[in-house]
């Protein structure tokens, strides 16, 4: 059995995202993908169990560096004054997920525009790990001393509530946002901090 390695899984995503441009999402198979990659379908079925699973891979991939600057603020300053690191990685965040590729991306997952599996693959691969940072600054927080929560979890999604509230949506819907970011951020932390600091 062949050994699976990071450089051959990108090679396909790669491959992937070639041929899912040329024919759309509905049109390409797994059979044109394994063709242009040159390997058999055993070989493309070895990474991935699905064209739904490849798809979000090739989603997720296509925005992973982004937002990965967004997240490496959290990775990067968890000794820093949390309020300092909330403001700049709120800031990050709403200009991120409001970019226009990230908001069509959100459309279509979670209308089913493409299968009903892949709304769930793209949300595991994309929202769910970054915020997943969220929750290990915040548990660190909370073993300092720094925040009283009631979990780690909770208190991460309320925050992305808060940051996302009168922002994400309106622009979703191609509607100007209630506040600028700036102030949306501000009264976000300010909000969550005197709901959670110790």
């Amino acid at each position: 059995m062949r050994v699976k390695t990071d450089e051959k899984r990108q090679e396909i995503i790669a491959v992937a995202s070639k041929v899912f441009g040329e024919q759309g999402y509905h049109k390409a198979s797994m059979s044109a993908i394994s063709t242009e990659l040159g390997g058999s379908k055993a070989t493309l079925y070895g990474y991935f169990k699905s064209k739904e699973e490849l798809f979000a891979a090739v989603l997720t991939n296509t925005l992973e560096e982004p937002s990965q600057v967004v997240f490496d603020i959290i990775d990067s300053r968890h000794d820093d004054e949390i309020e300092s690191v909330l403001l700049d990685f709120g800031l990050s965040y709403l200009k991120f997920v409001t970019k226009q590729e990230v908001s069509t991306l959100a459309k279509n997952a979670m209308n089913g525009e493409f299968s009903d599996k892949l709304g769930p693959e793209i949300y595991k691969n994309g929202p769910q790990r970054g915020w997943q940072h969220v929750e290990a600054l915040l548990a660190a927080q909370m073993r300092s001393g720094v925040l009283a929560c009631p979990s780690a979890k909770i208190a991460s999604l309320h925050l992305k509530g808060l940051l996302e509230s009168g922002i994400v949506e309106p622009i979703r819907y191609g509607r100007e946002p209630y506040f600028s970011f700036e102030e949306a951020v501000e009264n976000a932390v300010s909000v969550f901090l005197r709901a959670y600091r110790a």
